[in-house]
């Protein structure tokens, strides 16, 4: 009875705020306005006939498969670059890592002074006799949205990765040489799949990371960004201000749908190549 005592906290904050707003969400989908008429999925079906929500998931989608295939290659690229460079090794990390530290108002400063239409990248392209770019209000948004996701979360990867390297027995690696193999099939046969456990918690944690641009994208582009870097954060947020709650709650429970199946088949893949 004592330890019922000691989870009662716990579990009513659980039910406070996460269970609560779960099914407060879950009710504002099914009406057609807060206190209304049972609306069925009237709601759910008006998303995919809005053209807004269609091209935030769109963007969404295709963001965060180019944005998690760039984070799992490059810091796979660095983590090989840097094994083994003694003390170089440790700068190399805390350069990597300060990203993550930075406060988003100060990262927002940074990469508008960089691409702004007279920031500093443009003024390097004019000294070269190069055209100005207009990086925040073209096409080119959604590689800059991809570069700032990179940039600030390579670094976490990279770690990981130079921990599962370390992993890895050595004796594999002379075992490889003397079969006289060469850097590609020991990287294909003993390092990749050495690094599978790290590779799937490494996905799993950039996927989810992919979700959180959103702050930096805002705050640099405003709540209507460009087309290409539009996504179903900005609607959400702007079905928020309009207070649309049930096209905001039927947006909610559909990326909440599609991130736990995506979770789950992750899950089965950690458990499937976990030692």
């Amino acid at each position: 009875m004592s330890a019922l005592v000691f989870l009662y906290p716990g579990l009513a904050g659980f039910f406070v705020f996460f269970a609560g707003p779960f099914f407060a969400v879950l009710y504002y989908a099914l009406v057609d306005k807060p206190g209304g008429a049972f609306a069925g999925l009237r709601n759910f079906v008006s998303l995919f006939h809005n053209p807004s929500y269609v091209r935030g998931l769109l963007n969404t989608l295709r963001f965060t498969g180019v944005s998690v295939a760039l984070n799992l290659l490059v810091p796979l690229f660095l983590a090989l670059m840097i094994r083994g460079r003694g003390g170089a090794r440790r700068y190399c990390i805390l350069v990597l890592l300060v990203p993550l530290v930075i406060p988003s108002g100060s990262v927002v400063f940074f990469w508008k002074s960089l691409l702004d239409r007279r920031g500093a990248l443009n003024g390097l392209l004019s000294t070269l006799g190069l055209p100005a770019l207009n990086w925040l209000d073209s096409d080119l948004a959604f590689p800059v949205m991809a570069g700032i996701f990179l940039w600030k979360n390579a670094g976490f990867n990279t770690v990981l990765y130079l921990a599962g390297l370390s992993s890895i027995p050595q004796e594999r690696y002379e075992a490889a040489a003397v079969d006289g193999a060469g850097r590609a099939w020991t990287l294909r046969a003993v390092t990749l799949p050495g690094l599978a456990p790290v590779f799937i918690a490494a996905l799993i944690m950039s996927i989810v990371n992919s979700f959180k641009i959103f702050r930096e994208v805002y705050l640099i582009g405003g709540a209507y960004p460009h087309r290409s870097a539009y996504t179903l954060q900005h609607f959400m947020n702007n079905m928020f201000v309009s207070l649309n709650y049930p096209r905001l709650s039927a947006a909610v429970l559909v990326l909440v749908i599609i991130i736990a199946v995506c979770t789950q088949g992750l899950l089965g893949l950690e458990r499937r190549f976990s030692p």
